[in-house]
């Protein structure tokens, strides 16, 4: 790692913990995140077999893992014909040792905080990335705290406690970020996630996690020309899109993917029609580990220069994609099942055409999850 840069004025920054975005992007009400800026990376993908298998790719080559990565890349032949594709893979992040992506986002931000100094990583979650915190801070000997809200699924609540996690309850979303910042700000927490009003992106480190993803389909063959990626604030997202740019750029893949964001109701779509984005976007959804109502710079961004977009997909519709995956014997969240719902729209919408391949970015398992598929 060389340093940062700001994701809106570009601006270099040294490296350092800066949970709140950009100073001078956030002084002129623009708030914007922060990306790593890398040595020389490597000229090939050679990877080894521990979860640090990317080395220089990401920011720390070394440290608490267990084993997360690494997922499979399945072929779903039926299911693209039943859609209308060429060919549809599935990368399936259910395969992570807490069954979801967020794992991959927890070893490198458990090893910042340990890398610092914090005793303490704190976070706002209500679901897959309160237990992923969870299980690492444990495995790291850090305690770890989770502002959740009071209806947090059941599931969840046994697994915070079995691991140790302590959870603080709150009502409203901004009351957990604002628990968030007085960790942070009083008792030198190390935050996992944003807490910023208006919303950025979780810690950097985090999210550069997420440019392993990308790795992984281009080190197996699985390079789509789509690749369609459920979406709350875009960590996942981004560390995506920011993955396939420095592959294009070094020449290791031939093209860059159109990413598309599922959101369960109007966001960043609206935002891409010529909303500000700072604005609030209420809406109703089951999906919870997409739910929101902020949209990031980062997301906009990883749409925009990847030739994607957003994609509406409600609840009914994510429900019957889930049906749909269970027929190919995976099992996953409701808002995993919304990926086939957008993949659906646009075949028809003629964003996606029948000779495309497409890939669904599966996010995390389904039995967890609160909602039932109706019979």
């Amino acid at each position: 790692m060389a340093g940062l840069r700001c994701m809106g004025c570009t601006r270099r920054y040294p490296l350092q913990d800066m949970p709140t975005g950009c100073p001078e992007c956030a002084g002129r009400g623009t708030p914007a995140s922060l990306e790593v800026v890398y040595g020389a990376l490597p000229k090939t993908l050679q990877p080894a077999s521990s979860g640090y298998r990317w080395g220089a790719w990401l920011p720390y080559t070394q440290g608490i893992s267990l084993a997360e990565g690494n997922t499979p890349c399945m072929d779903l032949p039926r299911l693209a014909r039943e859609l209308g594709v060429r060919q549809l893979s599935a990368k399936v992040e259910a395969m992570n040792p807490t069954g979801s992506h967020k794992d991959r986002m927890s070893a490198q931000g458990i090893n910042r905080a340990l890398d610092v100094g914090a005793r303490t990583v704190v976070l706002a979650s209500s679901g897959n990335a309160a237990v992923s915190a969870a299980v690492y801070c444990a495995v790291a000997g850090l305690r770890c705290e989770v502002a959740t809200y009071r209806q947090m699924p059941e599931p969840y609540v046994r697994a915070l406690s079995r691991f140790g996690a302590k959870r603080v309850l709150f009502d409203r979303s901004r009351d957990r970020w604002e628990h968030v910042r007085r960790q942070v700000e009083s008792e030198g927490a190390f935050a996992l996630t944003n807490y910023h009003v208006p919303a950025i992106g979780s810690s950097v480190f985090c999210v550069e996690a997420y440019r392993a993803v990308a790795l992984e389909c281009a080190a197996d063959a699985c390079l789509p020309d789509h690749i369609i990626v459920p979406t709350a604030r875009g960590d996942l997202l981004w560390g995506l899109h920011s993955g396939l740019r420095d592959l294009l750029a070094a020449g290791l893949i031939p093209h860059m993917p159109k990413l598309w964001a599922v959101e369960p109701f109007p966001r960043l779509s609206r935002v891409l029609a010529g909303a500000p984005l700072q604005s609030e976007f209420e809406g109703l959804t089951a999906q919870s580990s997409i739910a929101g109502s902020t949209v990031t710079l980062q997301q906009e961004l990883a749409v925009r220069q990847s030739g994607g977009g957003a994609v509406v997909v409600n609840d009914a519709e994510a429900a019957k994609g889930v049906s749909q995956l269970a027929a190919q014997g995976l099992w996953v969240e409701l808002c995993a099942g919304a990926g086939v719902g957008a993949l659906a729209s646009l075949r028809r919408q003629g964003d996606i055409a029948p000779s495309d391949h497409a890939l669904l970015l599966l996010t995390a398992r389904g039995d967890r999850d609160s909602f039932h598929v109706a019979q």
